[in-house]
């Protein structure tokens, strides 16, 4: 295996880790911003009342997107397996 193929599977492990991650990351961004805009309008400075959300968000995300995530993540890990049995020593 040369540089390339190895850069190559390096920007691959990167896409997908944006890929899988991002989802999750931008419900949790809205999700703190809604509950923060909510608690500056009603002056509620409770700091446990954004777990909540955050969490049952996560939870939805999970159950949506899981399955996608899950063949995703497969998906490279196949190909690094498969690259790796390439390997000359």
């Amino acid at each position: 295996m040369n540089e390339g193929a190895v850069l190559d599977l390096t920007r691959q492990a990167a896409i997908v880790g944006f890929m899988v991650t991002m989802p999750m990351l931008a419900l949790a961004l809205f999700v703190g911003l809604a509950v923060s805009v909510f608690q500056a309008m009603t002056q509620i400075q409770e700091m446990t009342l954004t777990y909540l959300p955050k969490l049952a968000g996560a939870a939805v995300i999970l159950l949506t997107l899981g399955g996608w995530m899950l063949q995703t993540i497969v998906g490279f890990t196949t190909t690094c397996f498969h690259l790796a049995g390439q390997v000359a020593l």
